[in-house]
């Protein structure tokens, strides 16, 4: 027996406008300006307003001028062109944030394109005479050469390669012997298939003094005790003072252990970062402004301003001239959805700021981090009556330019944790103690994450050991082992 039932189901679902502008609000400051510029180039209904000879511009959306209407329909037999032209010989709108002066200087941040790391060791190997077999095998060394400057292959599985995809057939004795030479390239380290070799490597190429001779000593032949820090054993084995075994330490801490690291990588494009606000403290107030490159002119293009004049002149419509209308609104839509979107942008990302600033006024007046107060995303949200995700889009991809330097604004959230006055402190507060006590500390005798748990009870942080290591792993500190030093 069939049985029929209705079933009420509630779905939110996004339109495509919702999630372009979703899309917008992510993007960062120099990641918007090329957003605008594809939409540009891609609808010629939209203009730039620095080419209009028209500079007479609001500062914000005129909308009692608004030349379209989204709910007409259009139609073969009747197209209603008034709708999108006004009295104005060119209608446009101007994207300006009301706090940014038109005084204000358009700086353009520059690229910094790094060469190929293989082309700048391959230009190397140029300098050397090789015949065709070691330049085969050099090249290919050098090709195996990943970003931190490493060849982390052993010989064997090299010479294997060789043979089977460049058809040289060679010995592991031979491969050495050419792998010495790209030891010589620069930057020193390079080709190191560990650690160890890499510093031996840039040690041996150091002017030879008594503390490069230690170092040189102590990496080749006792790398372990080095790495582990037992300097007791290393004074015995080696029979030098406390102070020659620093002095040897000491050449070795300003090693390279990622040769690599300082090129840009493979054809790699590195940005540098833009931010997108910036606070500023005027007369013990804080003040937010917003990048003014997030405040594009854009306006209706004049060509299309006068094919619709057109049409709307001419006497007799033929089929085309509607279908090429009927194009024009497409675009013309579009130009305005993406003006009106751009509006929003810049008003989500203002409100967001400024809420988040104030949530964090005593912060951003002192640059002191352990006033920074609790804040998770609900906070800002439910003070700006938006959604979390929209205040996760504006945290996670913008900096904000504040007077103790550039930060990603996502940093100024954390959880917050109860001191033993059982009031809620930021687990960033928390961290801050920690680094200073750390700072601090007796390197000799570097403090345990036991001890340093008894000292931010002492403090009025009463956190249990496993949370401190935790918060010290976040914070990139090895263990006290690790940060001792003679």
């Amino acid at each position: 027996m069939l049985k029929q039932h209705l079933q009420f189901k509630l779905s939110q679902k996004l339109s495509p406008q919702q999630i372009q502008l979703m899309k917008l609000i992510q993007l960062p400051t120099q990641a918007f300006e090329q957003r605008v510029k594809q939409e540009l180039e891609e609808n010629p209904a939209l203009d730039s307003g620095k080419d209009s000879g028209d500079n007479d511009f609001e500062n914000d959306f005129d909308n009692s001028n608004d030349e379209y209407n989204d709910n007409e329909t259009i139609g073969n037999d009747d197209i209603n062109v008034d709708e999108y032209l006004s009295d104005d010989e060119i209608p446009d709108y101007r994207m300006q944030a009301n706090n940014y002066s038109s005084d204000d200087e358009e700086k353009s941040m520059p690229y910094a394109a790094g060469m190929s790391f293989t082309q700048h060791l391959i230009n190397q190997l140029n300098t050397y005479r090789l015949d065709d077999e070691e330049r085969d095998i050099a090249e290919f060394l050098v090709g195996s050469v990943d970003e931190s400057g490493y060849i982390r292959r052993s010989l064997s599985d090299i010479m294997d390669d060789l043979a089977f995809t460049q058809n040289v057939y060679t010995s592991e004795e031979k491969i050495n012997s050419v792998l010495k030479i790209v030891h010589q390239l620069d930057p020193a380290g390079v080709g190191a298939r560990n650690l160890q070799e890499c510093l031996s490597i840039q040690l041996h190429r150091k002017d030879r003094t008594p503390d490069t001779e230690l170092a040189i000593d102590i990496i080749d032949n006792a790398f372990e005790q080095f790495t582990k820090k037992h300097y007791n054993k290393l004074l015995q084995k080696f029979d030098v003072t406390e102070l020659q075994l620093k002095d040897a330490i000491h050449e070795i801490e300003h090693l390279n252990p990622k040769p690599g690291g300082s090129y840009a990588g493979n054809n790699r494009i590195v940005e540098h970062v833009v931010p997108d606000f910036a606070i500023r403290i005027v007369d013990g107030e804080l003040e937010l402004t917003l990048n003014g490159r997030n405040a594009p002119e854009l306006h209706v293009s004049r060509g299309y301003n006068d094919m619709l004049k057109g049409y709307k002149e001419s006497k007799e419509k033929s089929k085309s001239q509607k279908d090429a209308v009927l194009f024009i609104k497409q675009k013309l839509d579009a130009a305005k959805w993406f003006i009106e979107a751009i509006k929003q942008r810049q008003q989500t990302l203002f409100v967001t700021m400024s809420a988040i600033m104030h949530y964090q006024e005593e912060y951003f007046l002192t640059g002191d981090e352990r006033t920074l107060k609790p804040m998770i995303l609900k906070d800002i949200a439910d003070e700006i009556n938006m959604d979390v995700s929209t205040v996760s889009r504006v945290a996670n991809s913008k900096y904000v330019d504040t007077p103790y330097g550039t930060k990603l604004i996502k940093d100024f959230f954390s959880e917050a944790m109860k001191n033993d006055q059982g009031e809620d402190v930021s687990t960033r507060e928390i961290k801050k103690i920690l680094e200073t006590v750390i700072e601090e500390e007796n390197k000799k005798k570097p403090l345990t994450d036991e001890n340093l748990a008894s000292i931010l009870k002492e403090k009025g942080y009463p956190i249990a050991r496993r949370t401190v290591a935790k918060y010290r792993e976040q914070l990139d500190i090895p263990v006290a082992r690790l940060r001792k030093k003679i």
